[in-house]
């Protein structure tokens, strides 16, 4: 283990005793748990956003079934954690909107072109990834951006947030997102089949990383009340930013005029819990490649920087109209019985094709 190494744990151990000497043990737990889903992200690869690529591109599920197996894994203990404690634990609900489907199709290109979703933007920041690092800042201004104009978007059309567990009970919200995730298997199998090579159809590694990432959410939603999110703590520090600037006026926002959000906003960012998972995802990352030289991403065009850039901007506000990202609006949201997340999904993949389209155009 390299001195380089040594320094990056012992700045970790001293940021998580600060928060639990200074702030509260919760935030301390939810950094080492963000510590955890940066370490697994990194050191397994695993990539929402690669996985669906290697699908369209060439007909390689094993992504895709290790992303369904932690949904399975996820929701299996999420639902009935959420239908024991309905007063402390709450689900990742999002309205079916025009927002949503604008949001979700956007965010399915963009991703493929900026190569990382909202988790995959911050771990490949943290492996120091050129692009990803000067795309991480972009990103929070399009999703404060995104959450300063929801309340037009919503405006155009949207139904209340439909909870599965709510309008059927857990046998019902069990039985219909595990019949969800069969269904998608089998897509995926049946879209595998027409590879001209055989392709492995389970990776370990990943399936390694779907299970832990797995148990990591549900510690997440257990510690916090609340499941594994991203795109918030970037619009949170995105608002704080203009809020300070006094160009931005909260009070008169939809968004952030809205009790939770303007509390946030008063509050220190230490007390957020996606902003404290969030960087715990950035150290988990350095961890994993600490002194370690990375050569993961070619020299890029001046063309291709600009695509990327204005394609991770997108990211941002994107995942604000649509109620999150991979990690928010798929994992947590279809894991804790909410519809707007299998909407989220049809929409942002037939983005994916797009955006995967886009990607080989301009030879990234």
């Amino acid at each position: 283990m390299n001195k380089q190494r040594n320094g990056l744990i012992l700045a970790l151990f001293a940021f998580a005793f600060f928060l639990l000497w200074s702030v509260s043990i919760r935030q301390s737990l939810l950094f080492i748990v963000g510590i955890g889903l940066g370490l697994v992200l990194a050191g397994c690869r695993f990539g929402f956003t690669t996985g669906w690529r290697n699908l369209i591109e060439q007909r390689d599920a094993s992504g895709a079934y290790a992303q369904l197996v932690l949904l399975a894994i996820a929701a299996a203990v999420s639902l009935p954690l959420l239908a024991a404690f309905p007063g402390d634990l709450a689900a990742a609900l999002g309205a079916p909107s025009i927002s949503l489907l604008v949001g979700a199709l956007v965010f399915g290109a963009a991703m493929q072109i900026s190569d990382g979703c909202g988790s995959g933007t911050l771990y490949k920041a943290g492996l120091g990834i050129p692009l990803n690092m000067a795309i991480l800042p972009l990103f929070a201004l399009g999703s404060f951006l995104g959450s300063a104009h929801l309340g037009w978007w919503l405006d155009l059309g949207a139904v209340a947030p439909v909870s599965l567990l709510d309008s059927t009970g857990l046998g019902g919200a069990l039985a219909l997102t595990f019949g969800g995730i069969l269904l998608l298997a089998a897509l995926c199998f049946w879209w595998s089949r027409g590879a001209n090579t055989p392709q492995p159809s389970l990776n370990k590694k990943l399936l390694l990383g779907a299970v832990l990432l797995a148990l990591l959410a549900i510690l997440n939603l257990v510690i916090a009340g609340q499941p594994w999110g991203i795109v918030y703590s970037f619009g949170l520090w995105g608002a704080k930013i203009a809020q300070a600037t006094s160009w931005f006026d909260p009070t008169v926002n939809a968004f952030w005029s809205q009790p939770s959000n303007a509390s946030a906003l008063q509050q220190s960012v230490l007390l957020d819990v996606t902003t404290i998972t969030s960087i715990g995802i950035l150290g988990g990352a350095l961890l994993v490649f600490a002194g370690k030289r990375n050569d993961e991403q070619k020299k890029l065009t001046a063309t291709q920087w600009l695509v990327g850039l204005t394609a991770g901007f997108l990211l941002g506000y994107s995942s604000r109209l649509a109620f999150g990202c991979n990690v928010g609006a798929m994992v947590s949201g279809i894991s804790t019985g909410s519809l707007h997340g299998w909407i989220w999904v049809i929409l942002a993949f037939i983005g994916s094709l797009a955006g995967v389209r886009i990607r080989k155009h301009y030879g990234y």
